[in-house]
C-alpha cells in the first residue's frame, strides 16, 4: 500500500490527544483501531506519533490479511440511545425527573453531558 492510501485509510479514524494527570503527559489514542496510545510532553509531537502509529497498524493489518475494523470518523450518530437498567434505577431515575418537572429523557440527557 503506498503513502498516499496508507493516509487515507488512517484518516478514517479519530484520534485523540489529551493530558493525563495520571500519567502527566499527553497520551495519544485511536478508540476502535489501536489499544494502547502513545505518550509525551508536547501535545502536537504526541498527535504525529499517534498518526505515524496509526498508520503502522494500519499496515501491518492489511499485510497480515486482516479486516480494518470500521471507521471512527465517518460514524453518523442517530441521537438515540437504548440503555438497559435495573428496574429500581429506572424507577428512582423517572422519580427524579418527574419530581424536578422534567421528562426523563431531559433529566438522562442533562446528567450524562454533565459526565
Amino acid at each position: 500500500m503506498n503513502k498516499t492510501e496508507l493516509k487515507a485509510k488512517a484518516g478514517r479514524y479519530v484520534k485523540i490527544v489529551e493530558w493525563s494527570d495520571e500519567d502527566v503527559c499527553f497520551v495519544g489514542t485511536c478508540p476502535g483501531l489501536m489499544f494502547g496510545g502513545v505518550h509525551g510532553d508536547d501535545e502536537a509531537k504526541v498527535y504525529a506519533e499517534l498518526c505515524r502509529a496509526v498508520e503502522e497498524v494500519i499496515d501491518l493489518m492489511v499485510r497480515g490479511g486482516h479486516r480494518l475494523p470500521p471507521a471512527t470518523a465517518e460514524r453518523k450518530f442517530s441521537g438515540k440511545v437504548l440503555l438497559r437498567l435495573a428496574p429500581a434505577v429506572h424507577q428512582r431515575l423517572a422519580l427524579q425527573a418527574k419530581a424536578g418537572g422534567e421528562s426523563l429523557n431531559a433529566l438522562v440527557t442533562r446528567k450524562l453531558v454533565t459526565v
